[in-house]
């Protein structure tokens, strides 16, 4: 299991939107959102690299970087870790905690009620 900060989530969350991107892309895209250096962006980057969470190519004199795990994987990872840890491994009591707080609005009660729905297809 990859562990990822979250500084190190928001250079990811660039490159899985648009990859493969240059540190200077990168810097750039996170401009908006944080008044990060470029120095620590590349930190950053080197990090991820390190971690096996991102992969490079030399263009030139730049390097193109571009994630080596899909974000529904990274997603699909945290989520299970999450849950094993706070709620022992048990999805219902997460759910419930969001329904109790009224925090499920219509259409996530109905993508719960088809997720439902297609497991119970599939397991019957």
């Amino acid at each position: 299991m990859i562990e990822i900060s979250n500084a190190e989530l928001k250079v990811m969350q660039i490159l899985w939107q648009r990859q493969p991107l240059s540190a200077n892309d990168v810097v750039a895209a996170l401009a908006d959102d944080k008044d990060w250096h470029e120095k620590t962006v590349k930190t950053l980057l080197n990090r991820l690299v390190g971690k096996g969470a991102l992969g490079f190519d030399k263009d030139g004199r730049a390097y193109l970087y571009y994630p080596l795990i899909a974000e529904q994987d990274y997603q699909l990872q945290q989520s299970r870790s999450f849950v094993e840890r706070l709620f022992a491994g048990r999805v219902a009591p997460l759910v419930a905690g969001f329904a109790s707080q009224n925090k499920l609005n219509a259409d996530d009660v109905e993508q719960l009620k088809q997720l439902i729905a297609e497991w119970e297809q599939k397991h019957d």
